[in-house]
């Protein structure tokens, strides 16, 4: 799925929440960045932490067929539905938390249904992260921003970036001003194609 030319046509943004408190600091933020998206783009919230959704089992050399429950068939037609694919997640142990990384677990299951166009699907759609975390420096979440970033290379998907905050305590988000500032401009970043190390050196390297 690729992005129409015209900024915000043809766009709907899937907003994925994994943490497991509700209303956190990183859904707070994660909010104030989709009420500056432009009016009419779609907007549809996931709550990984109500969902009935069970642990990723890895079916690949199985005998049996993976029988797909209701809740992740909605879950997977809503992923590939989505143009834009927004992960909000705390900093937890310094990247994902079990509800998303989960969530991403079950991509790889997708990958692998019989006659799966889920990868094509993928690919050319945008992969965005927001996040709080308690460090007031930032480069301690580089794991997760690698993640995410290291998740839409493989997908052929374009990067948008994290929207990183500071906060601890529920609610404190909302005293990061800078963080605040940041969401109001976020989804105007120009996402570029996410690309693997490797591979941005070889290109640097052939320029």
């Amino acid at each position: 799925m690729t992005l129409a030319a015209e900024p915000g046509a043809g766009r709907s943004f899937l907003f994925v929440l994994g943490s497991s408190r509700a209303d956190g600091n990183s859904e707070i933020l994660a909010r104030e960045a989709a009420a500056h998206l432009p009016a009419g783009i779609p907007q549809r919230w996931v709550d990984l932490n109500r969902l009935d959704l069970p642990d990723f089992q890895d079916g690949r050399h199985e005998t049996t067929a993976h029988q797909m429950g209701d809740v992740e068939a909605d879950l997977l037609k809503a992923t590939r539905e989505a143009t834009d694919i927004v992960i909000v997640s705390p900093l937890y142990w310094y990247t994902l938390s079990a509800q998303t990384k989960r969530y991403l677990d079950y991509w790889s299951g997708w990958l692998n249904l019989p006659d799966s166009d889920f990868k094509q699907r993928m690919a050319g759609g945008t992969l965005w992260g927001v996040t709080a975390l308690s460090h007031e420096h930032h480069v301690v979440a580089d794991g997760l921003t690698t993640a995410l970033h290291n998740s839409a290379a493989y997908l052929r998907m374009r990067f948008g970036g994290v929207l990183l905050g500071t906060a601890s305590r529920p609610g404190r988000i909302r005293a990061d001003e800078q963080a605040l500032i940041r969401a109001k401009t976020f989804f105007e970043n120009e996402p570029r194609p996410a690309l693997f190390a490797y591979e941005e050196a070889n290109a640097n390297t052939t320029a």
